[in-house]
Formats: structure tokens, sequence, C-alpha cells
């Protein structure tokens, strides 16, 4: 019991923690038709985390939340300039910045020695969960997960009723005087805040896994909003603890000397999962016909 305590249970609360920051946001981009965002910022926090350690030689967690913020806002504003100056779709905008952002971050990361120093590729896809044990004080990633967890909890619940309104029909809540652009703005900051607290312990795997797979999930399953949310909260927590013990012991169980990496299996249950939603959809539909 104290060995679970001491390392598996943190790294399993910090999943669950990271799961819910990420769901909030998005199902809103789910029902706005810009689940691409979620991607985009997962990969666009690498290069500001590797310029912050480069101008700091700090590898503090609030040094690098602050350079993955900056990074993700300055992307914000490059995937609207680009929509506007080249008059691409949002999409297509989207997956131009994200996937330049996140090459300039590889390249910084092989190129100035970074890699050898605090950060390389795969801490990139896969993150640290692993790692993230108790060890005479909590890591200080659950205790910044459950922070930015209650504070987009907490936002939520505010702007609830605007934001519903504003995210089914723009155009009337907009003749309502509902701020809509600042709401969609304040999404990309929800959906950027999530991102860059997921990056840090768990990579950009998991945190675009976790940004669109339970409310995908929960879309498919549910009809009101309310329930979706629930079911996507739950289908959240419950891939990240499957995912974590089936890493850690599915193989020792089958004979295996080695663990896989736990972020990649809590991304591929959220994946089955939501490959099981859409099968029972399309039978509930072949029944209702």
């Amino acid at each position: 019991m104290d060995e679970f305590l001491l390392f598996s249970l943190p790294p399993m609360m910090i999943a669950s923690l990271a799961a819910i920051a990420c769901v909030l946001p998005g199902n809103f981009l789910l029902l706005s038709r810009r689940a691409m965002l979620g991607d985009a910022m997962s990969h666009v926090v690498l290069p500001g985390i590797v310029a912050a350690f480069l101008l700091t030689g700090s590898g503090s967690g609030v040094v690098m939340g602050a350079g993955a913020l900056v990074a993700a806002g300055l992307s914000a504003l490059l995937i609207e300039w680009v929509t506007r100056r080249a008059q691409l779709e949002p999409g297509a905008a989207m997956a131009v910045v994200f996937t330049t952002m996140f090459a300039l971050g590889v390249v910084l990361l092989e190129t100035t020695g970074t890699s050898g120093v605090h950060l390389d590729v795969e801490h990139a896809l896969y993150g640290n969960l692993e790692s993230l044990i108790w060890l005479g004080a909590p890591p200080p990633e659950l205790l910044r997960l459950s922070l930015i967890a209650a504070v987009l909890a907490f936002a939520l619940r505010l702007v609830w009723r605007p934001l519903v309104l504003a995210t089914f029909d723009p155009v009337f809540a907009q003749t309502q005087g509902i701020p809509v652009a600042w709401l969609r703005a304040g999404l990309t900051a929800a959906t950027a805040l999530a991102a860059v607290a997921a990056f840090q312990a768990v990579g950009s795997i998991l945190t675009i896994a976790m940004l669109i797979c339970p409310a995908a999930s929960a879309r498919l399953l549910t009809r009101t909003l309310p329930a979706q949310l629930a079911a996507s909260l739950g289908f959240a927590v419950a891939s990240a603890l499957c995912g974590y013990i089936l890493a850690g012991y599915a193989p020792l169980w089958v004979g295996l000397p080695f663990t896989l990496s736990a972020s990649g299996m809590i991304a591929t249950v959220s994946g089955l999962m939501l490959a099981g939603s859409a099968l029972i959809a399309s039978h509930r539909a072949r029944a209702a016909l």
C-alpha cells in the first residue's frame, strides 16, 4: 500500500486532473467545430518552453509555463492573421501554424543542446508521467493541475449560459448583446491554459487525446449538454486510470519484462472508448430506423 501511495497514486491523480482540465474546454471546442485548436495548442507550447529555458537558464515550472503561455498566445494571434491574410479556413490556418511552431520547437531542441539538458522530443510527445512520484512532498504538477482544473471549472460555471448560447447560435447571441468574440477568445485562452498545464506533465499526445476524445465519446452517447459534460468527465478520468494501470501492469500479467508508456496507453484507451461510443451510437441509429 505504501508503494502504491508513493509511486502510483500521484501520477494517476495527475493524469486524471490533466484530463479534467482538458475536457472542460474540449467540450465547447468540439461543439463549436474548433477541435483543431486543441491539437494546435498542444503543439505550439514546445518552442515557448524551449525559448524560456534558453533565455533564463531555468527549468522551473513557472518559467516553462510562462514561456508556453506566451507561445500559445502568439500562436492564437498568428492563426487569426493567417486566416485573414491568406483567406484560409480556420482549420487550415491552425494546421499551418501548429506544424510550423512544433517544427520550430524540435529544431531548437536539437540545435541548441537543450535536449541533453532538460527536454527531448520524446519528453515533449509523451511527458514524464511515470517520474511524478511522491518524494517528501507532492509533485508540483499535482498542485498546479489541481488549481488550474478548479479555475477552469469555476470560470465555466460563471459563463455557462452565455457560452452555451454563443456556442450553439452565435448570431442570435450577438443580437442579445452577448460578447461572442470575447467568449471565443476566452475559450482559446482556457484551451491554452489547459494545454500548457497538461503538456508539462503528460506531453502533447495525451493532451490532444484528452481535449477531444472524451468529449467526442460523450457527444455520441448523450442528448443534452449537461449530460455530455458529465459523461465526458467520466470518460476522461476512466481513461486516465485504466490507461495508467494497463501501461504498468498489463505487460507483467502476460509475462513480458517491461512496461509501456503511461501517456501513450491512456491516449490509446481514450481512443478505444471513442471507437466503442461510435459503435454504440451507430447501433442505436440502426435500431431506431
